[in-house]
């Protein structure tokens, strides 16, 4: 499996997370709880979300992608500075033994349950989208 591959099934899980966690704080949202507090909610959530970004720009990196482009896609001004950021995790996962990223990318098919138990009318009709990726070299 390539380090391309694995990030984006790392970026699934962390979409997942997020998913769950907003799920969770819109539930709480008639609760009676402290501004602080539900601050602090919505703090880990965009915290999720820019850990989530920082994961694609890892897996396009490592799909070869230019840090131009990604740069532009993150509208930023400076490659170097971009790249700079993350040249140093690109390098780790190109770097991760073979056998680490297979243990890593375990659970593929629970990713692909939880989108099929929570899909809706209006998300992409796919049945494997994380699954799916062990079929890409």
């Amino acid at each position: 499996m390539t380090p391309e591959i694995l990030a984006r099934i790392v970026t699934a899980r962390g979409m997942r997370d997020l998913s769950d966690a907003a799920r969770n704080a819109l539930a709480k949202t008639s609760d009676t709880i402290s501004p602080a507090e539900r601050i602090e909610q919505a703090r880990e959530l965009r915290q999720m979300a820019n850990a989530i970004v920082d994961l694609v720009v890892l897996g396009e990196a490592l799909g070869g992608a230019s840090w131009e482009e990604i740069t532009q896609a993150l509208n930023r001004r400076d490659p170097g500075s971009v790249a700079g950021e993350y040249e140093g995790a690109v390098a780790e996962w190109q770097a991760m033994p073979e056998d680490e990223r297979q243990a890593a990318a375990e659970g593929a098919e629970y990713l692909d349950a939880w989108f099929a138990r929570h899909r809706e009318d209006i998300d992409p009709a796919v049945e494997r989208p994380v699954g799916d990726l062990h079929n890409r070299r």
